[in-house]
């Protein structure tokens, strides 16, 4: 088994910025966050925090000196026991979460003893979205902006709902469950649009991005993930980096014939913005099928990241992590946005933990990758070359039709899925929530019906390297380029985490614990068993008495945790698309649950 460490790092170009899009370049600090993350210090009013996706909180009542003391403040039953993956958001005197199908939103009131229900909007989802949801019914929490909350469901809406009151603004279906599309992604809320994607790619649903008016959901503009350049909104301002992004059409001819069609590449994870150049970037999932012999290509514009004009939705730029992805290594991962100095040199960067195993450190005006670097056990490539851009695959981690292929390293799910970074600019760390796991993957044929799986493949997890640990959670030096400390999990670490001004990191477990560390040294300073296995987002706010809450959901689930929340038969290794193999064990370790539970100090 190879551990793969490389890192090189190309020239300073800070120039191109402004011979691209004819704008200065702006004045960078080092080992800052961007203007992006300068936004309330008490409230949380997304789920990534800020438009940087630092989900670092500059509140410091909460400290690693008094973090032991930490206590129940008070827990809110969310109703539905499925996977609790949602952040909760505050906003003034309200905390807003909403819970997994059938995405029932509440509103609590901070100002009264125990936080009650304010107010709750009920969206009346499609109960059939269910049966085309890929990996549990989950949704990954609202957005506030304008006074309004934005939030989407599983069957294909985005709705606005009035903050204090919530009474319905606008409900818009953009979403066809019929061909297995559904939506899991929480919104962004940006320069009066919110942006959403969709939710399929193993229905082999076509990927897409649309920003709606805020004000009246009506679409703005829509750019698919596959297809000719007119539908990817590809056009004379698109300047990737690398040659192998570079060419016309290629969503369409790095594909067999109309394979792109139903090709994936769904936009159901993270995006950041940056307010100053105006772009906004965001990763596409998986090609579909799984079983890469189907679909002979780099399969454009799959598996990648996009860089966008927020207010055209033109492209910038795109870079391929994965080409041609042979593992369903979707490219949804967040992408934390800082200035930092990089060799000794101020540079506008983009920082990513992505699921092919490689913390990638990229200039964000140019898409050039700076560094990337394997931040967990990897064998299904050997490097990225800088020069080219490209992953190096291992030719002998090649999954191939009929043939079963043993141990490759990151599985399906990635060194690291959907479950969200911290930055701390105190630390200088990123600090990773991920996986420790493995695969078996045999190809087989697969065949394409609109509504019905689309994968072509036979797979089964297995935990990584080492003692049998499934997670681990890791402090990561930036600039270094290398971890600092980790902290092994029985399980795969599948909650997002959170950074504190405090010195304090926070993240979950699937046993249960909710767990407070040193950022700068991982000790342990305070856990608190909870019900469920936690695989949601914690989130800190300053309460209306002028104190600091912690708050995380408790509830087991999402891909990971679906053979509890489905009660899935554990003798079957290939079950929740080869989950299960890894995760036999999980349901002697904890239950199905669905609490809110909020957390200060005495």
């Amino acid at each position: 088994m190879i551990w793969t460490r490389y890192i090189d790092r190309r020239s300073f170009v800070p120039l191109l910025f402004a011979l691209l899009f004819n704008s200065p370049v702006p004045a960078q600090q080092s080992g800052s966050p961007t203007s992006a993350a300068q936004t309330d210090v008490g409230n949380w009013v997304m789920p990534a925090k800020d438009y940087a996706s630092t989900r670092f909180s500059e509140l410091d009542e909460i400290n690693s000196g008094n973090a032991s003391k930490l206590q129940v403040a008070f827990t809110f039953s969310m109703g539905i026991n499925r996977g609790q993956e949602s952040a909760p958001i505050v906003v003034g005197n309200s905390l807003f979460v909403v819970t997994p199908y059938p995405n029932i939103l509440y509103a609590l009131d901070l100002t009264k003893p125990g936080a009650p229900v304010k107010w709750k909007y009920e969206p009346k989802t499609e109960a059939s979205a269910q049966g085309v949801a890929c990996c549990d019914t989950v949704n990954r929490g609202p957005v506030s902006g304008d006074g309004r909350i934005y939030f989407n469901t599983l069957d294909g809406h985005t709705i606005a709902v009035d903050a204090e009151t919530g009474q319905e603004i606008w409900n818009v279906k953009l979403g066809d469950i019929n061909i297995g599309e559904t939506m899991t992604m929480a919104p962004l809320f940006a320069k009066g649009k919110v942006y959403v994607g969709n939710s399929g790619g193993e229905f082999g649903v076509r990927g897409w991005l649309q920003a709606l008016d805020a004000t009246s959901g009506k679409t703005l503009w829509k750019a698919w993930s596959t297809g000719p350049d007119k539908d990817v909104l590809i056009g004379p301002e698109f300047r990737p980096f690398y040659s192998m992004d570079q060419g016309q059409d290629l969503g369409v001819t790095s594909w067999p014939p109309d394979a792109w069609q139903h090709g994936g590449g769904n936009v159901w994870g993270w995006i950041s913005y940056d307010p100053e150049f105006n772009a906004i970037y965001y990763g596409t999932g998986n090609p579909g099928p799984w079983n890469p012999d189907a679909r002979p290509g780099d399969n454009k514009w799959t598996a990648g990241i996009f860089a966008r004009d927020a207010d055209t939705g033109a492209a910038r730029w795109f870079y391929q992590w994965s080409p041609h992805d042979l593992y369903d290594h979707d490219g949804v991962n967040e992408q934390i946005l800082l200035d930092l100095n990089w060799q000794g040199k101020p540079r506008k960067v983009l920082v990513r933990a992505e699921r092919n195993g490689y913390v990638y450190v990229m200039d964000r005006i140019t898409g050039e990758v700076l560094s990337a670097t394997p931040f967990a056990a990897v064998n299904s490539s050997t490097a990225v070359d800088l020069k080219t851009g490209r992953l190096q695959m291992s030719p002998d981690k090649e999954p191939e039709t009929g043939k079963v292929v043993r141990d490759i390293c990151p599985a399906a799910p990635g060194a690291k899925d959907w479950n969200p970074t911290a930055y701390s600019p105190k630390t200088g760390y990123l600090y990773i929530p991920h996986n420790n796991l493995c695969m078996d993957f045999e190809g087989i044929e697969p065949n394409y019906i609109a509504g019905t799986p689309f994968v072509g493949a036979n797979v089964a997890m297995k935990a990584g390297p080492g003692d049998g640990h499934r997670g681990e959670y890791t402090a990561w030096d930036i600039s270094a380029g290398k971890e600092v400390w980790t902290i092994n999990e029985r399980f795969p670490v599948w909650s997002g985490t959170l950074a504190t001004a405090g010195n304090v990191v926070f993240y979950g477990n699937m046993e249960g614990w909710f767990k407070a560390l040193d950022a700068q040294t991982g000790e342990l300073l305070w856990q608190y068993k909870t019900g469920s296995g936690i695989i949601g987002q914690p989130t800190t706010y300053r309460g209306p008495d002028g104190h600091q809450y912690v708050a995380i959901l408790s509830g087991v689930g999402g891909w990971a945790g679906v053979v509890v929340a489905n009660e899935l038969d554990t003798r079957d290794r290939t079950a929740a698309l080869g989950f299960v193999g890894a995760m036999q064990d999980l349901p002697t370790a904890t239950t199905k649950g669905g609490m809110l539970y909020v957390f200060r100090l005495p």
